[in-house]
């Protein structure tokens, strides 16, 4: 298979993996807006403080926000969160 690959990329060609493909497709943003919001502003290393401020809200909606796109993306922390959104196009 990797030969053939770099066959084809020598050729001129474009090589796409259908597995990665398949799975790039059917995965869908699980965030709200607020979350990605949310998990921007932490992204830049605002405070849960600072991240209510901007949006608006209060502190505890911050954090529940927060915590919803952690719990949704599987992720350790807010900025792991931030990360792996970033990493699949959502933020």
């Amino acid at each position: 298979e990797l030969v053939s690959a770099i066959t084809q990329v020598m050729a001129g060609k474009r090589v796409i993996d259908s597995e990665l493909l398949l799975n790039s497709l059917g995965e869908q943003d699980p965030l709200s807006d607020k979350e990605r919001q949310a998990l921007r502003l932490a992204a830049d290393g605002q405070s849960t403080s600072e991240i209510a401020s901007a949006l608006f809200i209060a502190e505890g909606t911050a954090r529940n926000y927060l915590s919803e796109a952690i719990n949704k993306l599987s992720a350790a922390n807010r900025i792991d969160a931030a990360r792996i959104a970033r990493q699949k196009g959502w933020l």
